[in-house]
């Protein structure tokens, strides 16, 4: 009977001793209380709780972990009506705060992030809740670090993913991008033609520039081909005189030729006025060699 009853003993023993024995793996804690009241904090390892006495009231995980926040809706400075939803990254740091200072830890941070979101996005416009995406994820980070500290949780990022307008501001928003773009489009079509057309009338004024630039050079060019062919004309009869002077003045017989060349001349002269209209008169000096030269050259002018 003894035997009996002492098997039944040493099996609640040894139940007792396989309970008071916890081993906490790393990355994870334990909370024990003692008689109802809180203890201590089980490192990761082996540890030893006493039976009846002490008790394991929470393991949870030190890591990092995600808070997936479900979408929300929300009303802009605007009174645009839009959908978000978020992701929040945080760690648990002090164990004993988060479990003594708040019932059920997730949903408290889920009901406080939605509330975060809610009066940050009432700050905006819809635009701007687009565009300051990023600042606003800073500000969320900022105020529930903050609201979450008292509890021993650390948040580490927040991220908001979509923001989502009702379909009706969709259209609006769709059709206000497609007006843009057929403006832009406009715009674009509208500076390439006055381009054109200023390329167009730059090209004439250069095109004119250069004929008149070219008349102007050709000019030139006719008038300095004249004044050297006049200065070579005239070059030439100084040079034609100055030898006839030299030759009448080294030779006085030249001259006494000369008379002779002028008279012959005179004499062919005389039978072309001879044929000549009406009129034409001829006065010289036959015995001036000088004024023969100038009758010539005043009838083949004529």
């Amino acid at each position: 009977m003894e035997a009996f009853l002492g098997l039944p003993a040493l099996v609640l023993i040894a139940l007792l001793g396989s309970g008071s024995v916890k081993v906490t793996s790393g990355g994870r804690s334990r909370l024990v209380e003692r008689l109802g009241k809180y203890d201590r904090e089980l490192q990761p390892g082996l540890s030893f709780v006493l039976p009846v006495v002490e008790k394991v009231v929470s393991h949870e995980s030190l890591k990092e972990r995600v808070l997936d926040i479900p979408p929300q809706l929300c009303i802009t400075r605007d009174n645009v009506s839009i959908e978000v939803d978020a992701v929040v990254y945080w760690q648990l740091l002090e164990h004993p705060r988060a479990y003594y200072a708040v019932d059920n830890l997730q949903a408290a941070m889920v009901n406080l992030v939605l509330t975060q979101i809610r009066a940050e996005m009432g700050k905006l416009d819809l635009d701007q809740t687009f565009t300051t995406r990023s600042e606003v994820n800073e500000l969320l980070l900022k105020e529930l670090d903050e609201a979450t500290d008292p509890w021993g949780v650390k948040v580490t990022r927040v991220e908001m993913r979509d923001i989502n307008p009702s379909p009706g501001v969709k259209q609006a928003m769709e059709a206000q991008m497609t007006a843009e773009r057929e403006k832009r489009a406009a715009i674009l079509r509208s500076e390439g033609e006055k381009e054109s057309q200023l390329n167009e009338a730059r090209g004439r004024a250069e095109a004119l520039v250069l004929d008149a630039r070219a008349q102007k050079e050709a000019l030139l060019l006719d008038a300095e081909a004249q004044v050297k062919q006049q200065e070579l004309l005239a070059k030439a009869k100084a040079e034609a005189a100055l030898e006839l002077a030299r030759a009448l003045e080294a030779n006085p017989k030249a001259a006494e030729a000369m008379r002779l060349m002028l008279a012959k001349d005179w004499m062919a002269m005389g039978e072309q006025l001879a044929e000549a209209p009406a009129g034409s008169v001829l006065m010289v000096d036959p015995q001036s060699p000088a004024s023969l030269l100038a009758a010539l050259k005043q009838f083949q002018q004529g």
